[in-house]
């Protein structure tokens, strides 16, 4: 197999282990940083690699309208066009066929999309869907699924995955006619509906994919059902594949997941939030342009040895945020992406030590990270908040 996972150590469902990829291996749990034209916005391949990142997701929809597979592939593949040597995950556009519903057309073939940049029409069908990302050279490739919206009728919920199945089948033939030089990975979904889940989750396991996606999650549904979801679905997940949790999430949804199995994760919120001036930080969320951090000699988190950090205060962090915002969003991002990653660590060392479950009660309580950039204090803490 041109992928191979091996678990090293358990702590209850949860797994530490490794994927091997033709670009190398990852350790997981790991978090994928979101590059979805082949960058992660404001920082350069070498950055990424030296924050600790081993894997970055791009997106296929995106990488078709521009610059195009055929130039991609003219120039030595999506890696060499990148300059990113470590595994890449392509997301087959699945969520756009949610997140555009307005540009998009569904049929048994795939869908018609009208693209949002100029409205031409670009089809993707699930072969096609697998051969573009074959030849863009990735590491994971996904099948071409459809992510309902939320909220959802069952029986809207059942035809959508009765396709999405039709369409994984069809995909792992092609793969195995044409196959790339990575693996596949099926996406289970069902909405909130937990027998669509599991008859989802038994009927592509059967089918023997390299890997395994739980998407359909984060598209506005509540906790529950989105906990509930990986709950259901992660444990018929075969146990030698990774398990790949689409779109999620802040820190209490990852433990959530990671004790309940799952390997992958990714999100947008590290790199989004830093280009509205918020950063993590293990005592909460930080609105680093309000005017209270104008003299706030402090740097964004004690103890953090990000790039940001180790450079800057907040004060001038904050000036840079509202001044020079190139600059500004760059640190403020490497420092959300160490945040991630790092936190990552953590993860991976209280499965090997058995404290896995003392991590996730601390997680669960909220320490504000969830709050949306629109709506957080843009004051500093009149004393520094308690790192946990």
């Amino acid at each position: 197999m041109p992928l191979s996972f091996t678990v090293s150590t358990t702590c209850g469902a949860a797994r530490a282990g490794v994927l091997a990829t033709p670009h190398g291996e990852v350790r997981t749990p790991a978090f994928m940083p979101v590059g979805t034209l082949g960058a992660v916005k404001g920082v350069a391949p070498a950055q990424l690699r030296a924050l600790g990142a081993e894997v970055m997701l791009a997106n296929l929809y995106h990488l078709t309208l521009r610059p195009g597979v055929e130039l991609i592939e003219e120039l030595g593949g999506l890696h060499a066009f990148t300059g990113w040597s470590g595994p890449i995950l392509t997301d087959s556009g699945g969520f756009q066929v949610f997140s555009l519903g307005h540009l998009r057309r569904l049929d048994e073939e795939g869908v018609t999309f009208r693209s949002h940049l100029d409205g031409a029409a670009l089809r993707l069908g699930p072969e096609e869907v697998v051969d573009l990302q074959r030849r863009l050279g990735v590491d994971v490739a996904m099948v071409l699924d459809e992510c309902p919206p939320w909220p959802v009728d069952r029986d809207a919920a059942a035809a959508s995955l009765a396709r999405t199945n039709r369409w994984a089948a069809r995909s792992r033939q092609q793969w195995e006619r044409r196959p790339g030089p990575g693996g596949l990975f099926a996406i289970v979904q069902g909405s909130a509906f937990r027998e669509l889940r599991e008859s989802a989750a038994r009927e592509l396991a059967a089918l023997g994919f390299d890997g395994y996606a739980i998407g359909g999650v984060s598209v506005g549904e509540p906790d529950a059902e989105r906990r509930a979801a990986v709950e259901w679905t992660a444990p018929l997940l075969p146990a030698d594949r990774p398990r790949y949790l689409m779109g999620v999430g802040y820190p209490r949804d990852i433990v959530h997941a990671v004790a309940q199995g799952v390997d992958l994760f990714d999100c947008v919120l590290p790199a989004r939030n830093a280009r509205h001036g918020v950063l993590f930080t293990r005592a909460g969320a930080l609105k680093l342009k309000g005017a209270g951090f104008r003299a706030d000699s402090r740097p964004v988190e004690e103890g953090c040895r990000c790039p940001c950090c180790a450079q800057v205060s907040r004060a001038f962090l904050h000036h840079l945020l509202r001044w020079e915002p190139l600059t500004g969003q760059m640190l403020a991002t490497l420092h959300n992406l160490w945040f991630y990653l790092d936190f990552m660590r953590e993860v991976g060392e209280s499965i090997a030590s058995g404290t896995l479950t003392e991590l996730v009660s601390r997680w669960s309580l909220d320490p504000g990270l969830e709050s949306q950039p629109d709506s957080l204090s843009a004051e500093p803490p009149s004393e520094p908040a308690k790192v946990r």
